[in-house]
């Protein structure tokens, strides 16, 4: 039997995009009415002529032709006529479905595009079986929302589900031609009616005890009155879910795609009107508006910032401040902005505000907050300002977070507050709200009504009780968008067989470096070890330093199911307890591992160098090594320092130690920067897997040696693949910051009398290694903890997409990644490069496509920007479980940054930072003066400044499950006067940090 699924194909008299003139149907004696068709053994065919207008203002014919066929199945297992294919995914013979109350027959459910669309999450439903996704569906599905689109196919692809995607578009009997004047939309309601009634009528020729019934599911009014009219049975997506009286949970899980009946009965108009899409995109064009990204401040839910796109002399920030402003704009969402009169400009808030959920009513409170914000603003601080008009794309996705239930006895509607900040409360209708209470479960939006404080939403998932370490583990993951299923098996099969060996074929292209004596150094208990060193002298004097890293590209080949679910996830992720693989354990923690005392492919760099560390050759080579010992930093540092070790191993080590100290000198001398970050190491209970105990990680001269190494490997090879493949090779850049983002380095140095340049890398560099204090000697550290917070984000680019390959803070030309395959995808793409480079493996389409290597490179950065709010997030949620049975803790603490009603303070000692205030709600107000310029904050008679040192109590408070806080109270200095609050600082479970605090990482 033929294919079920056929694509039409075109032919053109000639190229290019245009205007479409004129349309008509060819002439021909076509079975169908209205169609020109010529028909071939159960096929037909049907053309249509334009004519189109070419940029270049020539008119050309375009004929499109399109095959219908007789034998696409129906996709019934019970259908003998239609011939079913073996292990073909089908529709059961006697539906299994849900009981409904509305239609007790056996039956076949049919969606509609919008239903696909709104209510996947019903779809998805294990109650919900048996449906056919029409060709019609799918493709309007997939022009209009790619997740939804991929979601639906997963669900087809799942034979439990029962789901069976119909051809619809290409079946002689349901393929209808669209109307003189019939919209697109009409033409598909159309196609699914005539597609629901053929099922209608070839399912009754089936040989069944009982006829299966199709039944239309539609939201759209007309729709569903015209398949009625037409003696279908239709019903809306809420009254069928409504129908399954076994299954009541399920109308949680029903998107509210009408607003009507969901808006707070008052009425009041809240929010001004969205402009229509075109009139923002008439405004956009002409200047009027703005279009950019909406990123919502998590400290101050009544400020965000809107991130201008446009050329890059032209990218600039405005600031939206005020409910009214915000105009129902969410986080990441793509929105057109009116600039403000001069003004009408505020300044960046310095006050921390959180949403408390106020009673709809309440505008006292929130004009009082608004006016907080405006209080006390230096002009000099002023910036360009603005409110969103309209929603040109929404970026909603599904929410994790946390009920809080009415206070009204049987209440369905409550409210769900999301466990990030920036996202604001959702407002859902469940039945099952004291089931839901203390559980973490996901909600997703369905509207944001003009007259109601919150958005609207469902109950999508109960993730399990709040503060248990696996459901928490799944929530940060979720919210950080960390692919983390189990591999599939699709994926898995790309794997070698086991027992694996290398064999005389491998040998072919590869060097035998065996005899080598290879070591790796990696942190304890590390099982995916990408790297490995040799250190060894030369006959002629000179040494030869070797950097082997995993050969990761033999194991996972372009394009296959391995390959694109390694770049999907782009990066393994580290949490505290717990990896998420890029690739799978056989290949992370076996196969490519350089494990010791077996035998393992490698790419090996390979310099010839003088004892002052001056390359004089340096070649790359495919290879095989033995790894002679695997170390970990301590180890090797204990080699290095035993005055009685003089083996191979150690030998190699003091030399590579040695080699290491000129090269850092000499990066430093460059301009490189030495910056600096806390991290944190806990010890783990080995029972109950709780921290028992949280140090500051101590870094030793090993940490550093294998640093520069890979940092010289990593440089050596972008080079490599630039002379080769100028317009394709795979960088790694460090923008330098701009100015302003340096204020408040300048600031805090010159409180303390101290002088920072930043007008280059090397003057900051220099500049930061004089700022020392005798008397103060952690003055330094915080010094480079703060100038790291200056710092952008190091990015992945094409070098055909982009001239400024510099990388800013290793003060070097050019950059890459190359020393960690295992757990990052941009490594694999340059070892590929490199690969080619040596003539050593052979190239493929993709890898010289400099717009495809683009968004790959879109996608890396962004996987690898989410593992590290994922790490920190990790973190922040086992210093939580470490202070639970800890009671009070006393601990010095220094300040990081000085805001208007409170102070941000880090605790070297846990490496613990967190935002005391002196502000709390239904407490009296202490007086407070905040000094911009300084910067420093007053409360009552004692001044806080930048680097100040601070003695706090340290307990944890667990009274809100979702948002646990480390709860602190000032020791030192002691504040006088009773009107002072409580202090707290707050360390969200998944708390992602501002663009300004981002780490360099390089």
């Amino acid at each position: 039997m033929l294919g079920a699924v056929v694509s039409g194909s075109a032919r053109h008299s000639g190229s290019g995009r245009g205007e479409l003139l004129a349309g008509s149907l060819s002439p021909g004696a076509g079975a169908y009415p209205g169609v020109a068709a010529g028909v071939r053994t159960g096929r037909m065919l049907t053309s249509r002529t334009f004519l189109k207008r070419t940029r270049a203002g020539a008119v050309m014919k375009v004929v499109r032709e399109h095959y219908l066929r007789e034998d696409i199945a129906c996709g019934a297992a019970a259908c003998e006529q239609c011939g079913q294919q073996p292990g073909e995914p089908r529709l059961e013979a006697q539906p299994s479905g849900a009981a409904s109350s509305l239609c007790p027959a056996p039956h076949y459910l049919l969606p509609d595009t919008n239903v696909l669309l709104h209510q996947i999450d019903i779809l998805e439903d294990p109650v919900i079986t048996n449906v056919i996704v029409l060709q019609t569906v799918l493709q309007e599905v997939r022009k209009r929302s790619a997740p939804v689109y991929k979601r639906i196919r997963d669900v087809i692809a799942n034979p439990e589900k029962h789901f069976y995607s119909f051809t619809n578009e290409h079946h002689r009997e349901t393929y209808i031609e669209q109307e003189q004047g019939e919209t697109s939309n009409d033409r598909n309601d159309k196609a699914i009616r005539v597609a629901t009634k053929w099922y209608d009528e070839h399912l009754k020729k089936i040989n069944n005890e009982e006829t299966i019934q199709v039944i239309l599911l539609t939201n759209d009014r007309n729709n569903k009155e015209k398949a009625v009219e037409e003696g279908l049975t239709a019903y809306t997506c809420e009254e069928y879910i409504k129908s399954l009286i076994a299954n009541p949970d399920l109308v949680d899980r029903l998107a509210c795609v009408s607003d009507e009946g969901k808006e707070i009965e008052s009425g009041r108009i809240i929010f001004s009107e969205h402009l229509p899409l075109s009139k923002l995109q008439q405004g956009i064009k002409s200047g009027i508006y703005f279009q950019g990204t909406f990123r919502a401040n998590r400290d101050n839910y009544l400020e965000a910032t809107v991130w201008v796109h446009g050329d890059a002399e032209e990218n600039k920030e405005i600031i939206i401040q005020g409910l009214k402003n915000l105009n129902r704009a969410v986080h990441e969402d793509l929105v057109a902005v009116e600039l403000l009169a001069k003004d009408q400009w505020v300044a960046p808030s310095s006050v921390v505000l959180q949403d408390e959920g106020q009673n709809e009513d309440d505008d006292e409170n929130e004009e009082e907050k608004e006016n907080t914000l405006k209080s006390s603003v230096n002009k000099n601080m002023l910036r360009p300002s603005g409110r969103v008009v309209g929603i040109i794309k929404r970026n909603w996705r599904p929410f994790c977070g946390m009920l809080s239930k009415s206070q009204i006895k049987e209440a369905r509607r409550h409210l769900f507050t999301p466990a990030d900040r920036r996202i604001p409360r959702i407002r859902i209708e469940t039945r099952q709200a004291s089931t839901l209470e203390g559980q973490r479960i996901i909600v997703a939006i369905d509207g944001w009504p003009r007259n109601s404080r919150y958005p609207n939403g469902h109950f999508v998932k109960n993730l399990g009780t709040a503060g248990d370490k696996e459901t928490e583990t799944e929530v940060l993951l979720l919210e950080h968008d960390v692919p983390h299923q189990p591999f599939s098996q699709a994926v898995l099969s790309f794997l070698p067989k086991m027992p694996w060996s290398i064999t005389e074929e491998d040998m072919k292209f590869r060097e035998d470096l065996r005899y080598l004596c290879v070591c790796s150094v990696d942190p304890p208990g590390c099982t995916d070890i990408d790297d490995a060193l040799h250190c060894r002298e030369l006959e002629n004097g000179n040494l030869e330093v070797g950097v082997h890293i995993a050969d990761v590209s033999h194991f996972i080949r372009p394009g296959n199911a391995l390959d694109q679910e390694s770049a999907k996830r782009g990066t393994t992720v580290y949490l505290c307890e717990k990896r998420i693989d890029m690739v799978p354990e056989l290949l992370s923690s076996n196969l490519c591992s350089l494990r010791s005392n077996v035998d393992r492919f490698a790419f090996s760099c390979i310099w010839e160098m003088n004892h002052n560390a001056d390359i004089l050759k340096t070649r790359f080579t495919k290879s095989v090594i033995n790894s002679k010992a695997s170390l970990t930093y301590a180890e090797a540092q204990m080699r290095i320092d035993s005055a009685s070790m003089k083996d191979d191993i150690t030998t190699s080590l003091r030399g590579l130690n040695k080699l290491a100290k000129i090269l850092k000198k000499r990066r430093i001398d460059n301009g490189a920067l030495t910056l600096s970050s806390p991290e944190v190491r806990f010890h783990i209970d080995s029972e109950t897997h709780d921290p028992i105990d949280l140090q500051t990680k101590e870094l030793k001269e090993t940490n550093s040696m294998v640093e520069e190494f890979m940092l010289l490997a990593n440089i050596s090879v972008a080079k490599k693949i630039h002379e080769e493949f100028s317009e394709y090779a795979l960088l790694r850049k460090h923008p330098a910051p701009p100015p302003s983002n340096y204020d408040i380095l300048v600031k805090a140095a010159k409180s303390k009398n101290l002088e920072i340049k930043t007008d280059s890398a090397k003057a900051l560099a220099d500049t930061l290694d004089k700022a020392e204090s005798p008397e103060f000697p952690y003055l330094n550290t915080l010094l480079r903890i703060l100038a790291t917070r200056c710092m952008m984000q190091a990015v992945y680019f094409c070098s055909g997409m982009d001239n400024d390959f510099h990388h800013y803070g290793l003060a070097s030309p050019i950059y890459t990644h190359f020393t960690s395959p295992i757990r990052r995808y941009a490594d694999i793409i340059v070892h590929r490069l490199l690969a080619v480079a040596i003539n050593t493996d052979s190239t493929y389409p993709e890898l010289t496509d400099k717009h495809k290597l683009a968004d790959l490179c879109v996608n890396l950065n962004y996987r690898h920007k989410m593992a590290q709010y994922a790490q920190r997030a990790s973190v922040a949620f086992h210093t939580q479980l470490f202070f639970k049975n800890k009671g009070v803790v006393n601990e010095e603490a220094y300040i990081l940054f000085v805001r208007k009603n409170a102070i941000v303070v880090l605790i070297p000692k846990y490496g613990l930072e967190g935002t005391v205030f002196f502000e709390e709600k239904d407490k009296p107000k202490p007086n407070l003066s905040y000094n911009d310029e300084v910067p420093s904050l007053t409360v009552g008679n004692t001044t806080f400044y930048t680097f100040d040192k601070v003695k706090v109590n340290i307990m944890l408070d667990a009274s809100n499950i979702q948002h646990q806080k480390i709860r602190m109270a000032l020791v030192e200095p002691k504040i006088l006067g009773s009107d002072i609050p409580n202090q707290t600082t707050e360390l969200s479970t998944n708390s992602e940090p501002e663009e300004k605090k981002k780490k360099l990482k390089k």
